[in-house]
């Protein structure tokens, strides 16, 4: 699964906590961020696109799928949208810092839930629920080294990556997903791999399936999830990486 961060917006420009709020498109040096991103993916076969119902993550997936001759099929899937911030949308984060509950935003979110909006255990829980269903449903239908998109936003995307990474809510401030950034996670049979976090440049073509074994050719014994010990030579090998 790549994850994808839309790229900066207005509303990140400026300060600005956007939530769900409509009409919050990317700007200028958003447009350059997802454009980028594209670059890097463009080598990679899409089995499945899931993107975010708000507009900026729609509008990243569309930089992203612009020119590509093996589009793939487009699921906007609530599952990923933006956390409900409730009160706090529009409000500076300039504002919202001076706000007692900040703190505890800091450094306990999961005891946090917005005025007038939802918890973050019920984000991270919801997110992973819908990444990890598409994720099953692309496996099922092409395989285990078939590639997958998300695109979606900065706190989904960070509390996703808690999950694959056995860390509590409570700790995922400690991850950073930037505007268009790339992250990229694989559900194995015995346990997720976080292959990726954060990226904003790098060639991504390793992640491409790879063509199967030849004919008589002695399989590895390991598990594709299995952990190299010592560490593995790398993804050029075709062992470590999907």
């Amino acid at each position: 699964m790549i994850l994808v961060r839309h790229g900066r917006t207005t509303a990140n420009a400026s300060g600005t906590l956007a939530g769900r709020l409509p009409g919050v498109r990317l700007d200028e040096r958003g447009l350059e961020q997802a454009a980028r991103a594209a670059e890097r993916i463009a080598p990679v076969p899409l089995a499945l696109a899931v993107t975010s119902p708000m507009e900026r993550c729609q509008q990243t997936l569309s930089v992203i799928l612009e020119g590509r001759a093996d589009l793939p099929s487009v699921v906007v899937e609530e599952g990923v949208s933006e956390c409900d911030y409730g009160e706090w949308q529009g409000e500076k984060i300039t504002t919202l810092a001076r706000r007692k509950l900040w703190k505890t935003v800091q450094t306990q979110p999961s005891a946090v839930t917005f005025p007038g909006g939802e918890s973050m255990a019920a984000m991270q829980a919801r997110a992973v629920e819908a990444v990890r269903r598409h994720d099953a449903a692309v496996t099922a239908a092409h395989g285990d080294a078939a590639v997958w998109l998300c695109v979606s936003h900065g706190d989904l995307i960070k509390s996703v990556l808690a999950d694959a990474l056995g860390m509590h809510l409570d700790l995922f401030q400690r991850l950073h997903v930037d505007p268009a950034s790339v992250s990229v996670v694989r559900y194995g049979e015995g346990r997720p791999s976080v292959l990726a976090t954060n990226t904003h440049a790098g060639d991504l073509s390793w992640l491409a399936p790879k063509a199967p074994a030849k004919k008589g050719r002695k399989s590895s014994r390991r598990r594709n999830d299995d952990a190299v010990v010592g560490g593995g030579s790398g993804p050029e090998d075709g062992l470590d990486k999907v």
